[in-house]
């Protein structure tokens, strides 16, 4: 079968291992089951793959991708929840919860075999490329912002890097759920789509904001910490699940964080049960993954480099 996948781990130059071309079909195997791939997003998560994070020579050659909606062998619209181990369904005793693509071939291809329990049946009001851009960028700021942030309708949130996936969806189903939402891009035409969005405001980095927030949702990492931490309201919750401007802030800002009752709460995905809360959501409330584009499967690569460089605006989808 066709499929993208990592051939080789370059942590300087990671496009150099993607390869495209033929891989064996996934093997059966018992509790798990096989799904026909519509539809296929990106991730930073692939491209971190690609260097070697989470993902070591001895697993390679390995089909990149996490996320998907597609047919299962019974005939149903699925969606895949691509955390593996969570529950323990389809795994080993002892083996630890991992992103699909860790350990197990993934969704950049024409099949993809995961466990049973990690299948969810589609809503038919999504069309097969929306659903496949919900179980790691959308429900990984479902769960910042509803579970770890714990903000309710009325309150002001501030997301960092408006343009990234999770950052557009929090910025889309915060406006939605009836939260405050500001935002910020140091582009002019992202922090524009943004307000289209539903934020009421959208601001360079590090820009004085009109008032301080509940609750901020963190992607950036050291670029934007200091203003994430400045831009809270004592008492307030900064949630971080990412760090693509690098780990290390210049300033940790210890000082409010103590002095202000500041909340750090890391968060990474999210459960099975709020990826169907997810689905559910935006099947009654009309909301819609933003998607950057669509392209056909053998044409990835223009999608990891739309990625790569940060030339995007919510997901880009590959179809099967």
């Amino acid at each position: 079968m066709f499929a993208a996948y990592a051939a080789r781990i370059d942590r300087d130059q990671p496009l150099s291992g993607l390869e495209l071309g033929e891989r064996p079909e996934p093997e059966a195997r018992p509790g798990w089951t096989t799904v026909n791939v519509k539809a296929a997003s990106l991730n930073h998560h692939d491209l971190w793959s690609l260097r070697g994070v989470g993902l070591g020579e001895e697993s390679l050659p390995m089909i990149l991708g996490c996320d998907a909606a597609g047919i299962d062998e019974d005939g149903n619209e699925v969606v895949l929840h691509s955390v593996i181990g969570q529950s323990g369904h389809g795994v080993g005793p002892k083996e630890p919860r991992s992103i699909l693509t860790e350990r197990y071939q993934g969704t950049f291809a024409e099949k993809v075999t995961v466990p049973s329990w990690n299948v969810l049946p589609k809503p038919k009001e999504l069309s097969f490329e929306e659903a496949a851009c919900l179980p790691t960028a959308w429900l990984t700021a479902y769960r910042m912002l509803f579970t770890n942030a714990g903000v309710r309708p009325g309150d002001s949130v501030l997301v960092q890097g408006a343009g990234g996936g999770v950052a557009t969806a929090a910025i889309v189903l915060g406006a939605a759920a009836g939260l405050r939402v500001l935002a910020t891009s140091r582009d002019e035409a992202k922090r524009a789509r943004a307000v289209e969005l539903g934020a009421e405001g959208a601001y360079e980095p590090g820009e004085r904001l009109p008032r301080r927030v509940d609750a901020v949702i963190e992607t950036v990492g050291a670029a934007t910490w200091s203003h994430s931490v400045k831009s809270l309201k004592p008492g307030g919750t900064l949630v971080i699940s990412g760090a693509t401007s690098g780990p290390n802030p210049k300033a940790a800002e210890l000082n409010r964080i103590f002095f202000l009752e500041l909340k750090v709460v890391g968060s990474t995905m999210g459960g099975k049960d709020e990826l169907e809360d997810l689905l559910s959501f935006c099947a009654a409330r009309g909301v819609r993954p933003v998607i950057d584009s669509v392209l056909p499967l053998d044409r990835a690569r223009e999608g990891f480099e739309k990625m790569a460089g940060g030339d995007l605006f919510g997901k880009v989808v590959l179809t099967v």
